[in-house]
């Protein structure tokens, strides 16, 4: 038996691109530990994973703040005797403690985030359009060079497909038969992933008033509220889940789903999780970065050929051209017709 440590903190979209290959590490190798290090938010998507994976909480706000912090931290995590270190994040907390692992003898092995070739698939006047590695192969490759290759075989975090729809039932209501659900993931961290919210609404309005069809909202914060309020007056028939859900009943409900609208986000990682279809729409980033939800189809995704795209890896950078045409320039229509595609 080994005891193995994966590490990353952060972002939610990132971290739940490990679950496929934490799962199929661990049904690979049942006869070692496994254990995953993130941020305590960003558990419920490893709860249900077979017994010998488990989970640890950095609270780096609070208690592992900082070089002080970040010792604490390992030496709570040195007690358990750890084998392997797997860095997946690749940034100065984990690498410090990757360091402090190798200093005591631990193997350890960091993620290639491909910078090279990601520079040159975002570059403005030599772009070289290729495909680059997915974030999944980047994960599954740390574990080859730590002598433990894996198959990537996962399919959902629920074992039959879908979670219990008791325990949301209060929340949602029933779901009559022949009935289409159909969540939609409006927003993202940077300008540049968010489709306007004026074209948004219109494939909104679409869907809240096709019979037969019911539209959840996936958000949070104030100003993705007010958006929600507005839109949940103008059509009465729509469900926001601003503060109805926690992260564990929100897999369940998008489990239940027939389709996911989202931007190149989390809520897209999060769909895919639990094998619900997703149409992402992509501006200023590009599935080419290798950022695509796992067993997510190429041919759902709603982008634009434009020759200054992509201009960014994640997103943040400014427009170049200060309009944003990447995402404008996308028909409502053009959605709504990958939408009716899926449910069909």
């Amino acid at each position: 038996m080994a005891r193995i440590l994966l590490i990353r903190f952060s972002a939610l979209g990132d971290v739940a691109m490990m679950v496929p290959v934490v799962y199929s590490l661990a049904t690979q190798y049942p006869q070692h530990e496994i254990t995953v290090l993130s941020r305590p938010g960003f558990k419920p998507p490893f709860a249900r994973m077979p017994s010998n994976v488990s989970f640890i909480g950095a609270q780096l706000g609070d208690e592992h703040k900082g070089i002080a912090g970040l010792n604490r931290l390992f030496k709570t995590l040195s007690r358990q005797q750890f084998d392997y270190v797997a860095d997946l994040h690749d940034v100065l907390r984990s690498k410090y403690l990757r360091f402090r692992f190798k200093l005591s003898g631990v193997r350890t092995a960091y993620i290639d985030k491909g910078r090279e070739g990601k520079k040159k698939l975002v570059s403005a006047t030599h772009k070289v359009f290729v495909q680059q590695e997915s974030s999944f192969n980047r994960y599954a490759d740390v574990l080859s060079r730590l002598g433990l290759p894996v198959k990537l075989n996962f399919s959902s975090i629920y074992a039959d497909g879908q979670g219990d729809f008791k325990e949301i039932e209060t929340i949602t209501g029933q779901k009559p038969d022949g009935e289409k659900w159909i969540g939609i993931a409006p927003f993202a961290k940077h300008e540049g992933k968010i489709y306007p919210v004026e074209l948004q609404e219109q494939v909104v309005a679409y869907f809240a008033n096709k019979p037969n069809a019911r539209v959840f909202l996936f958000g949070g914060g104030p100003k993705e509220k007010a958006v929600f309020d507005s839109w949940t007056t103008s059509y009465p028939s729509i469900t926001s889940l601003i503060g109805k859900l926690n992260m564990e009943q929100e897999l369940n409900l998008i489990s239940q789903l027939n389709v996911m609208l989202s931007m190149d986000s989390a809520n897209m990682h999060l769909a895919s999780l639990v094998g619900t279809p997703v149409v992402s729409v992509w501006g200023a980033t590009h599935p080419y970065a290798g950022f695509m939800g796992w067993n997510q189809s190429p041919s759902n995704a709603v982008q634009l050929d434009m020759s200054c795209r992509p201009c960014s890896v994640f997103g943040q950078k400014p427009c170049a051209r200060g309009d944003f045409a990447c995402l404008k320039d996308i028909s409502p229509q053009q959605i709504i017709e990958k939408i009716e595609k899926v449910l069909a």
